[in-house]
């Protein structure tokens, strides 16, 4: 079957195309971002990309067009689809129809850390011998010689499958799956995850996000209460305790058992009241032996067994995504000095505090934080893992929620831990962004050294005169960033 995607170049659709490639279908698609690392790992896996959504695409026509969700009533490509009558559906539908029937599925949602999580269940499982599908939102870093583990995470999806008896692969039992609660399509506005319907499922965390479809974070609960009503009382749900807005959620109405975790700082002199009472409301705990999270002890309150995470992550977040993914894994059958082992031999994902590069000891990292919540935790690892070097951070406030607005008053303060703050203001956006980081940084002495500049090339310039040996620059976005990464590298280069 010939399938033409729309939006190809997406990370959930271009994930999708290669699981259609493994299905054994010809696949094509079209795009207007076309940027490393998802166009890289299609190109090389034999997909054909357009540049642009024009209707020649679309001839002669595919089998099935699946429609990604940036598609709008209105569009050429859209208007000559359904004026033609061409066969069409959505990403998370073709998902659902084609590869995740008659399996368990594990899937993990949450506001942040939902790509980091997947990553992590889906290395945990193959570590362990079970051979899972998975869908992750991002492209796996991998070290390891393991010839099974390269291969199988050298692409952000992967199919699963295993022998019969009669010596026939069929798909394996089990599929891991970033569960995104943005919209399905125009023509589908429930969340992604509402069709997928999972037997295990993380609830990382829930906060409002994606103004651009919904209205508050009352919208956004009931979008998660809908995959909440659809998990079996014989599943499990995990997540991690005193989260309020998930503990509302729930309170519409839950069937199934859950598991609530904490992460513990006993690198403290005193335990502080609210670690105990987390330890006493919580099933797992994740106890710091680093101040960092680059080592900290795994613990289930029903098993004697313990066991110790030391890995090169850091960060609070990274610690809790790493928790709840051992609990995932613990609930399919992987011991938890498994998981452990697995998590301590982790490498990471693409464009989540990964080091691109060193020149003259200034390193340079890429980080998909676009959230205030990602800034803050992204900086506060940063510091406590890179302490000693002064941090700069380069932020483009790209996300539809960002360009809208809606988390102006607290951008400032989430980037108060980095010495040295520069802020993209694109042309077109909606709201002052130079107004709002300048009244911070008047009325509160914790924000300072703050700077919004209105081009990347000004950027570069002002970063490439001012670093120093022992730097690190974190640059933070979602998107291509005008290639400012490799940009910034050559020119501190030419310094």
């Amino acid at each position: 079957m010939h399938i033409h995607i729309l939006g190809i170049c997406g990370t959930f659709m271009g994930s999708l195309a290669l699981l259609a490639r493994e299905l054994g279908h010809t696949v094509t698609g079209s795009d207007t971002n076309v940027y490393p690392p998802m166009s890289t790992q299609l190109e090389n896996a034999g997909v054909t990309i357009e540049e642009g959504y024009l209707v020649k695409h679309l001839q002669p026509a595919p089998d099935l067009v699946v429609v990604g969700n940036t598609m709008k009533r209105g569009m050429d490509v859209i208007e000559y689809m359904l004026d033609t009558g061409l066969r069409y559906t959505s990403g998370p539908q073709f998902l659902s129809e084609q590869v995740l029937q008659s399996r368990h599925v594990i899937a993990v949602a949450g506001t942040h850390g939902k790509t980091t999580t997947t990553t992590m269940l889906a290395w945990i499982l193959h570590y362990a011998g079970i051979d899972t599908g998975f869908l992750i939102g991002g492209v796996p870093l991998v070290n390891t010689t393991d010839e099974h583990l390269q291969q199988v995470f050298a692409h952000s999806s992967y199919l699963g499958a295993e022998k019969t008896d009669d010596d026939t692969t069929v798909p394996s039992g089990y599929f891991v799956i970033e569960a995104d609660e943005y919209d399905s399509a125009f023509f589908d506005k429930r969340s992604k995850f509402v069709h997928y319907r999972p037997r295990t499922a993380i609830l990382n965390n829930l906060e409002f996000d994606h103004a651009d479809i919904f209205a508050d974070l009352n919208a956004i609960q009931t979008q998660f209460h809908h995959m909440v009503r659809m998990i079996p009382s014989t599943g499990k749900i995990i997540m991690p305790a005193a989260i309020i807005s998930l503990e509302d959620t729930l309170a519409k109405g839950v069937w199934t058992p859950i598991w609530r975790t904490a992460v513990i700082d006993t690198t403290a002199s005193n335990t502080s009241k609210n670690d105990r009472t987390l330890k006493n409301n919580s099933d797992w705990q994740a106890e710091l032996i680093r101040e960092d999270g680059s080592q900290f002890k795994v613990s289930f309150a029903a098993d004697k067994e313990v066991a110790v995470i030391d890995w090169g992550m850091s960060g609070i977040h990274n610690v809790n995504n790493a928790l709840v993914a051992v609990a995932a894994a613990y609930d399919v059958g992987v011991s938890i000095s498994t998981a452990c082992a697995a998590l301590s031999a982790f490498a990471g994902i693409k464009r989540r505090m990964e080091l691109i590069g060193d020149v003259n000891d200034v390193l340079v990292f890429d980080d998909f934080a676009h959230h205030p919540t990602a800034i803050t935790t992204t900086l506060d690892g940063a510091k406590k893992k890179l302490a000693g070097r002064r941090i700069w951070a380069i932020i483009e406030p790209r996300s539809n929620t960002m360009k809208m607005g809606i988390h102006q008053d607290s951008l400032a303060e989430s980037a108060a831990l980095a010495d040295y703050t520069l802020w993209y203001e694109p042309a077109g956006l909606e709201w002052g962004l130079r107004e709002v980081i300048e009244q911070a940084t008047a009325t509160s002495d914790s924000i300072i050294n703050q700077q919004v500049m209105s081009s990347v090339d000004t950027i570069i310039e002002h970063i490439s005169s001012h670093a120093q040996a022992g730097d690190a620059i974190v640059v933070m976005s979602n998107g291509g960033f005008e290639g400012i990464h490799q940009r910034l590298l050559a020119a501190l280069r030419d310094k």
